[in-house]
């Protein structure tokens, strides 16, 4: 889903690792990032933070496809790559959002029903790490955002509509038929995304969790259980990579300063993808 917490590329590449290392052929055979090739959003990863939702030393969006990312970690872990080959798209190029490729969305899990909650998943998958609900148990994962108690337009004035640009936020409340507050009202906002390219979903869902911590502290709170069989790391640290975020909010501020650290992991990411980018922007393969 062109987040680095999506578990099915972790599962490929370790699959990748295990079979070239027993001297068994691999084919990846691409497929569009659904978020395009051209955002990279969010900081890398600390080191001793390595999960299942935390694979890979990359921002949140990385901007890769399945194939890039592939042949990044073979150079990485010093793969014997000879068996690897990765079958390129035909016609994608970097700059195409999931509706210019004229392909139809097939979930790739229940909770991913449509191309528009891909969209605001890097974001919104955050909620995860919090008692908050992200929709789940709903027709709309990751689209609706709540909890018992909380005021929408409260959260919304918290927020303000100019928070994250090419997004509309809109009060809702919504009933989750299963998972967290089950059969319960929750209070809380609609994302719509009005433009994708410029919409920053991750920038979105670290905003929202801060603004939900000062409006309504008393229907927030980190999750406690084990994550993606991790026990001892809470599950916030996990999907943004270390403690900046969770120390940030629990301090009461909106984590600013963190999140204009960013810019130095993605300019340097970028760099290093570079080398193992197979489309260019603005010209077909």
């Amino acid at each position: 889903m062109g987040s680095r917490y999506y578990t099915y590329a972790a599962t490929a590449i370790w699959a990748a690792e295990a079979a070239l290392g027993q001297g068994i052929e691999v084919w990846v055979l691409d497929r569009p990032n659904p978020l395009g090739g051209c955002r990279v959003e969010g900081n890398l990863p600390s080191a001793g933070l390595e999960s299942f939702v935390s694979a890979f030393k990359t921002p949140v969006c990385h901007g890769l496809t399945l194939g890039e990312l592939v042949r990044l970690e073979a150079q990485r872990r010093g793969w014997d790559d000879a068996g690897l080959r990765v079958v390129k798209l035909e016609g994608w190029r970097r700059d195409m959002r999931w509706a210019e490729t004229g392909l139809a969305w097939i979930a790739p899990s229940p909770n991913m029903p449509t191309a528009e909650t891909a969209e605001v998943y890097p974001g919104a998958c955050l909620v995860e790490a919090t008692t908050l609900s992200e929709g789940r148990g709903t027709t709309r994962p990751f689209q609706l955002i709540g909890a018992p108690g909380l005021d929408p337009r409260a959260l919304l004035a918290a927020l303000g509509q100019t928070a994250v640009p090419g997004v509309d936020l809109l009060p809702a409340y919504f009933r989750p038929q299963f998972q967290k507050h089950a059969g319960a009202r929750c209070g809380g906002l609609a994302v719509v995304v009005r433009d994708a390219r410029v919409f920053a979903p991750y920038r979105l869902g670290v905003t929202l969790l801060a603004a939900v911590r000062a409006v309504a502290p008393e229907v927030f709170a980190w999750r406690q259980e084990p994550y993606e069989f991790v026990a001892d790391i809470p599950a916030i640290d996990l999907l943004t990579g270390g403690t900046a975020c969770r120390t940030a909010i629990d301090a009461g501020g909106d984590a600013a300063e963190w999140v204009a650290t960013w810019a130095a992991d993605e300019a340097a990411f970028r760099i290093e993808r570079d080398a193992f980018l197979l489309y260019r922007a603005g010209a077909g393969e």
